[in-house]
């Protein structure tokens, strides 16, 4: 009878892919049991899809208000499904295609702020000398100031543009995550493996990026989806105000035509009414998804 064939040994590399796999397993298992989660994730997904087929289902000949073939202010018909706005352009076309921009402008300032805070909690967190203080300050400093403000005058001064308006959300919107970077930094500082590994001679990068960051990082995720919400609100705010480029179509600038053009003494409810609960159903969603992964990701929260 001959013997049992011997168990494979599974190098140090599987073992961390067949970990990795484990874990992306049990994380899309439990996200699925988020309902609110991946009702947030199917909204988003809808005006995702709308926003990169725009180009497709509305030509961009029909933003151009020299081509426009719909009355002023023209109520919702079989031609016009939401409408037209003040210069006969239909106001579904300028919902899709504002999605581009409000999208587009949430991601890439939440981007901004998620490499400042998490660059800046990490390092007021992990070093306790000057540098970490005066860090500690300018965080406390942005805080102070109130964010609309600081958002109208950087936007004043930097010109109105798409990219200026990302950049001035960005700019203004971190010093939240750096608070709670900084706080989850300090208690993963006070873990025995970060003085072993300072004992081993590791170096403040060695420690910060291999392992404050991935302990953070949870964290972080949970607070991007968040912050995206609040960068699509501050984009509809500042081109509502008229500091948004006004060469491009975005919800935000669309409630300010429609407020410029007396849609509401008009009584053109379809020109306002379409891009406010767009703004308010994508903020909802990303709301959804970030309490659904900060529930995932956070045993402590998923326990309560």
């Amino acid at each position: 009878m001959s013997a049992p064939a011997a168990a494979p040994v599974l190098s140090a590399r599987a073992v961390v892919r067949a970990r990795r796999r484990a874990a992306r397993r049990r994380f899309v298992a439990d996200f699925r049991a988020q309902r609110a989660g991946v009702a947030g994730v199917a909204i988003l997904v809808v005006f995702i899809g709308l926003a990169l087929l725009a180009p497709v289902l509305f030509g961009s000949d029909q933003l151009q208000v020299t081509k426009a073939t719909g009355g002023t202010l023209q109520p919702p018909d079989g031609s016009f499904p939401l409408g037209t706005d003040e210069t006969g352009r239909s106001v579904l076309a300028l919902v899709v295609w504002g999605a581009r921009v409000s999208l587009l402008v949430g991601v890439a300032a939440t981007v901004i702020s998620m490499a400042i805070g998490t660059l800046v909690g990490i390092a007021s967190g992990h070093f306790g000398s000057w540098l970490g203080a005066l860090l500690e300050r300018l965080t406390d400093w942005f805080l102070v100031i109130p964010f609309l403000p600081l958002a109208i005058v950087l936007a004043t001064v930097l010109g109105s543009s798409l990219l200026n308006v990302i950049i001035v959300i960005g700019v203004t919107s971190w010093p939240g995550t750096a608070r709670l970077v900084r706080a989850q930094t300090l208690s993963v500082e006070a873990r025995p493996y970060l003085e072993r590994a300072r004992v081993l001679g590791g170096g403040h990068w060695h420690q910060m990026s291999r392992h404050v960051l991935p302990n953070v990082m949870p964290l972080v995720l949970a607070n991007t989806t968040l912050t995206v919400a609040i960068a699509i609100l501050s984009e509809t705010t500042l081109s509502f105000l008229g500091l948004g480029d006004p060469f491009r179509v975005s919800w935000g600038s669309m409630l300010d035509n429609a407020f410029a053009a007396g849609a509401i003494s008009a009584g053109a409810w379809w020109y306002l009414l379409p891009p406010g609960v767009c703004v308010v159903i994508v903020v909802l969603a990303f709301t959804l998804v970030g309490r659904a992964l900060e529930n995932v990701l956070d045993p402590r929260s998923r326990e309560g």
